[in-house]
């Protein structure tokens, strides 16, 4: 028997069902939001490992087009370039190379697979670099501080060329002041003014990026990268970069990572006027495989639930190395 003065609202009246579930939820996943990264290595055949992330492979350019053939069929259209590059120097000379590893990966892809696919590409230096950090830098009694002006100008070539080879976005991780004035300023002086920029505007010194730079063979050789990356303990200074990026014509704005930063995600998209990203990481995939692994969670329920926790934070646009198994359970979901 009810008590008389028991609320006459039943939350739980909502749950009875699948049907009722599914008609009720407020935040839905779909295969487009997704995008997968790949590691291309600058030979026709190659498909190694990487050992930190089950899974994931560095592959080579025919390894790479059949990789995304299976992942077309899935329904996953959207993808993220980073080259791994067989020479390296001060400078990260080969970033701009019209004949490297990422125009090279870009005309292939594009001569396959025409407009069926998007293709992004990473603009940085750390993989093309001899010192792997992410331009030209400058080591001042042991703390690494970024030349930013003059890394510009190489930015801005860099993506000159991806978007000649093909790419449909440039996407600059570095963090350097004015990297969105520069590309912009590049692409429309040379007649790429189509091109859209993503910009990785509140990109922060974690640790969660262990794993990826295995993959993409990018650590530093000395120092760290907290003089250019932020500071994980602020939060004004995210929105601070995002209007920033904003105000300079990015077309959309990223946080990474994802997980530790979801309270960020949502107060960019609150303060944004443009499409929001979010970088699920290669640490946060790293730990979620090795929990599912040791049999320690239910692997596909805690993928769903943190592609769902990242979208709900505010993410428009999810980018996750989870993204080929994920497809079919949110499809079928």
């Amino acid at each position: 028997m009810t008590q008389a003065n028991f609320p006459a609202f039943r939350p739980r009246r909502r749950r009875n069902s699948s049907g009722l579930l599914a008609l009720t939820r407020e935040t839905r996943l779909s295969v487009d939001q997704l995008v997968y990264p790949l590691f291309i290595r600058p030979k026709d055949t190659f498909r190694k490992e990487i050992g930190s992330m089950p899974g994931q492979f560095q592959l080579g350019y025919a390894d790479a087009e059949k990789l995304v053939a299976e992942a077309v069929k899935l329904g996953v259209r959207s993808f993220l370039l980073f080259g791994i590059p067989d020479h390296k120097d001060a400078e990260g000379s080969f970033a701009w190379d019209t004949e490297g590893v990422i125009p090279t990966i870009l005309r292939r892809l594009r001569h396959s697979f025409g407009s069926e696919i998007l293709l992004i590409t990473d603009e940085c230096f750390c993989e093309y670099t001899s010192h792997g950090h992410c331009g030209i830098i400058q080591n001042e009694g042991g703390r690494v501080i970024l030349d930013n002006d003059k890394t510009l100008s190489n930015l801005a070539k860099q993506c000159v060329v991806h978007a000649q080879a093909g790419a449909d976005i440039v996407a600059p991780s570095g963090m350097l002041d004015g990297m969105v004035t520069g590309i912009r300023s590049g692409l429309d002086l040379a007649g790429l003014e189509h091109i859209p920029i993503l910009s990785y505007s509140a990109k922060y010194a974690s640790a969660f990026y262990g794993p990826f730079r295995d993959a993409a063979e990018s650590p530093p050789q000395f120092g760290d990268r907290t003089s250019y990356q932020m500071d994980p303990a602020n939060r004004l200074e995210a929105l601070t970069e995002v209007a920033q990026d904003i105000a300079q014509g990015a077309d959309f704005v990223m946080v990474k990572p994802a997980l530790a930063y979801l309270d960020i995600i949502r107060e960019v998209k609150n303060a944004s006027t443009v499409p929001v990203a979010a970088y699920n990481v290669s640490g946060e995939y790293a730990m979620l495989k090795a929990a599912a692994q040791n049999g320690w969670i239910d692997e596909k329920r805690a993928i769903l639930e943190t592609l769902g926790s990242i979208h709900r934070a505010g993410a428009d646009i999810l980018i996750t190395y989870h993204a080929l198994e994920a497809a079919p359970w949110i499809k079928n979901a």
